[in-house]
């Protein structure tokens, strides 16, 4: 997979994607605001201008950006 740099706001969406994911996952009482909030960022992440570029057409871009992120929140938890 080719690195990519993705624009930061670009991954501080799927950032908060991940979070909200995780916190609707265990569960909480606030279900409702939480799968409002995913939807918003679902959202926002399908509909940013970076995946009309030439770098942003390939599926495994999507992918690539999930694993970046993934491994900046591991790193940072370390």
């Amino acid at each position: 997979m080719a690195h990519r740099t993705f624009p930061p706001e670009l991954m501080q969406t799927q950032r908060d994607w991940n979070r909200t994911y995780e916190a609707l996952a265990r569960r909480p009482r606030q279900t409702a605001a939480l799968r409002r909030r995913l939807r918003e960022l679902s959202g926002r992440l399908a509909a940013h201008p970076y995946w009309n570029t030439r770098a942003g057409r390939s599926p495994a871009a999507k992918v690539e950006l999930r694993l970046q992120v993934r491994s900046q929140e591991k790193a940072e938890s370390s």
